[in-house]
């Protein structure tokens, strides 16, 4: 293995300044890439090159492999020609990725990067990989049945907020998380910078959205019979997932400690949000008829007494980060917010900032079905309901073991809607069909 692959992975920058802005964890969607550079390139197997891209502001990590002929389920990941060959995304070719977790159990370095099991753990080898499904920041493999490895994409130097949350969780023995056992590290810009994490495979879990939105869809086929009356009925599982949450939280406080926000750092808090809210209303002209709402209930934070209690959270909760096994909830991808700059996401915050997004989650599984198409009163009035109780069943579930969030309604109020104008943003440039759901959370705000 050497830091001088066979190809010259160079040559790629001009292929890679056309076939990276299609990705769909590239950052910056829209804006024209002016520049490519290969930072890092070396050679993990004959036919498998690690690179690292630099692409604007941002360094993008590659697995790229090279055949000779690509056989047609690689075609779409095609990158350009290398070599007498083409070049291509290996991060989806199980004959070249599925000896990663392998060089973890061996404790290798190889291609100038440190693989290595967490303590305690002896990874199987032997294991064949395949792709997940498709994400938004990042790509994962699975081997076998055991463990899943996650590919940051757009790594950052410097410690890594995923690894280092789900370390504290295991050490204090939660049960709301996947098991760590392996990272793979190298270094950017002169800074230690994990490159993949590995977790326990969780293969019984069905994803919180999915479960979530099925529910919904039995409600929906039912007639007009309400939530509670439906055999699909999800407030159970919401108040578990409630209970959940809370504990990550409480074992993440206990772990890596709180602190109280002083008036002055409240103050920049509150002073974010109107930031965030002048920036969407310049993009979203239909937020101003809510503007005066909105600004109110950030002001209203500026009059809580007794200071707000910090710590780290999940930074990023939502009913597609969270998996339902047959052992319970579990928390998974503690990056933060992907777009959130990377000292933004390591700054502690409120557990209700965590709060506010499931409850925001609940309202989109139960209003997306119904949103863009005919206006159907009856089904929106219904799925209304669904969000409703599930957000009502949540609170409950989380004063099961933490404080009942109801009882900081400045501050829950305002997180809400701070997340509601963030989503307003979001619809009005990626799903303008669903822009609905957010403004109408904004006008039923009380």
């Amino acid at each position: 293995m050497t830091d001088r692959p066979g190809h010259d992975v160079a040559d790629l920058a001009e292929d890679l300044r056309a076939w990276l802005p299609a990705q769909r964890w590239f950052a910056a969607k829209g804006q024209e890439l002016t520049g490519v550079r290969v930072v890092r390139a070396a050679e993990l197997s004959e036919d498998l090159v690690h690179v690292l891209v630099a692409a604007g502001d941002e360094v993008y990590q590659l697995l790229v492999g090279v055949r000779a002929e690509l056989p047609d389920h690689l075609a779409p990941v095609a990158i350009g020609p290398l070599g007498g060959g083409t070049a291509y995304d290996a991060a989806l070719d199980p004959d070249l990725v599925s000896g990663l977790v392998d060089l973890m159990a061996k404790g290798a370095e190889v291609g100038g990067l440190s693989w290595r099991a967490e303590p305690g753990v002896e990874l199987v080898t032997g294991l064949r990989a395949r792709p997940v499904g498709v994400e938004q920041s990042n790509t994962s493999l699975v081997y076998g049945s055991q463990y899943i490895l996650k590919l940051f994409r757009r790594p950052v130097p410097g410690p890594n907020r995923d690894v280092q949350l789900h370390r504290a969780l295991h050490a204090a023995g939660s049960k709301q998380i996947a098991t760590p056992v392996g990272t793979v590290t190298g270094e950017l810009d002169g800074q230690p910078t994990v490159l993949g994490f590995a977790q326990r495979f969780l293969g019984d879990a069905a994803e919180g959205w999915a479960t979530a939105t099925a529910s919904v869809r039995d409600l929906l086929a039912e007639g007009d019979l309400h939530a509670r009356e439906v055999g699909g009925d999800f407030a159970g599982e919401a108040s578990r997932l409630g209970a959940a949450v809370a504990q990550v939280h409480a074992d993440l406080a206990a772990a890596l400690g709180t602190e109280v926000v002083d008036a002055a750092k409240l103050a920049g808090a509150v002073d974010a949000m109107h930031a965030r809210l002048d920036e969407v209303l310049g993009e979203v002209p239909a937020l101003a008829e809510h503007e005066a709402k909105v600004r109110a209930a950030f002001d209203a934070v500026r009059g809580v007494e007794g200071g707000i209690s910090v710590q780290h959270v999940h930074g990023d909760l939502h009913l597609g980060q969270v998996l339902r096994t047959t052992a319970g909830w579990v928390l998974i991808d503690f990056e933060g917010e992907p777009a959130a700059a990377a000292a933004e996401r390591e700054l502690t915050r409120s557990p209700l900032r965590d709060v506010a997004g499931m409850l925001r989650s609940f309202d989109y599984a139960a209003l997306h079905l119904v949103a863009g198409g005919e206006p159907d009163h009856q089904k929106a009035t219904r799925a209304a309901e669904w969000a409703d109780r599930n957000r009502a069943a949540f609170c409950d579930g989380y004063a099961t073991v933490g404080p009942d969030p109801r009882a900081h309604a400045v501050l829950l109020r305002a997180f809400e809607l701070d997340k509601a104008v963030y989503e307003v943003r979001y619809e009005h440039r990626n799903r303008p069909d669903w822009v609905a759901i957010p403004l109408a959370a904004i006008k039923r705000a009380e």
